[in-house]
């Protein structure tokens, strides 16, 4: 069986267990139990599931079965609460099982509601902002620190501040990552920039498809120091910017004209090195 791949330890610096294999767990043991006797966590995190990826997986039931079992407790009621393997509960309905194999954990609700949320941030299919949740959520709920917290996870102190701190970038920042169209180091470099600045520096990662280096710079470039002002603003001519749209397709940093007072000036283009002035020479030659 391949490692489960996510935050680390996880729910085996919880419980002293990994949840895959629950059977080494001194306080769970396997059974197979009757799907109708299996409820859903009211608690759990996870209230969303692709129904497409919910009958490819029951297709796959059908054929091969289920090879990991589900996670439950056992409640007052007889009933069993999952504690983690409800998409698989759910597929498995739809492949018409009458039952399903599980390991059956003697837990409390304080760390059922932990267990729940952490499997939760352990799916590999999560972006950098529902881990973030996750996670908030643990110290929140959980009332944990985020000492605790990396202990619980197992990630370092730094990683967890990391990912709490997307949570305080404005909501187009966090909306961009979740959607797949910034990284997690763009997002990490916009947290550096002025708060009035964040939303600049994500159009121009979006915009202009930076690497993560190039807004780190871009990051230090807005940190220095700004020019005194000019004693007065000059209105430009259109002229300059038609320009400057021209110019942009082929440049991707920012393009400054400045003018003279004898009515001549110069164009000013920024480069991050010196790989970005060779592909800035590559476009010319295409285009000639």
């Amino acid at each position: 069986m391949k490692p489960q791949k996510g935050l680390g330890r996880g729910l085996d610096a919880i419980f002293g267990t990994d949840a895959v294999d629950a059977r080494l767990a001194p306080m769970s043991r396997m059974a197979e139990i009757d799907i109708a006797d299996i409820i859903p966590n009211p608690t759990q995190p996870r209230t969303q599931f692709d129904e497409e990826a919910l009958d490819e997986l029951a297709d796959s039931i059908r054929q091969l079965g289920v090879i990991q079992p589900v996670t439950v407790k056992k409640s007052d009621n007889g009933k069993y609460i999952i504690i983690s393997g409800e998409r698989r509960w759910r597929a498995a309905q739809r492949a018409d099982l009458k039952s399903l194999p599980a390991y059956i954990r003697e837990v409390d609700d304080e760390n059922l509601h932990a267990m729940a949320l952490v499997e939760n941030i352990q799916r590999q299919d999560l972006n950098a902002i529902e881990i973030a949740l996750g996670m908030q959520r643990l110290i929140d709920e959980c009332h944990l620190t985020q000492d605790a917290l990396s202990e619980k996870v197992g990630k370092k102190r730094s990683s967890v501040s990391n990912y709490l701190r997307l949570l305080k970038l404005p909501d187009e920042v966090q909306l961009a990552l979740k959607e797949g169209l910034i990284s997690m180091g763009h997002a990490k470099a916009i947290a550096g920039a002025p708060a009035e600045k964040q939303l600049h520096v994500l159009k121009r990662c979006v915009k202009k498809q930076l690497s993560v280096r190039q807004a780190e710079e871009l990051v230090r470039t807005l940190a220095e120091p700004a020019p005194a002002p000019a004693v007065e603003e000059e209105e430009y001519p259109e002229s300059y910017s038609r320009l400057v749209e021209q110019l942009e397709p082929v440049f991707s940093q920012d393009i400054a004209i400045k003018r003279t007072k004898s009515g001549g000036g110069k164009i000013v283009i920024g480069f991050a090195d010196d790989t970005e002035l060779e592909r800035f020479i590559e476009r010319f030659s295409q285009r000639s």
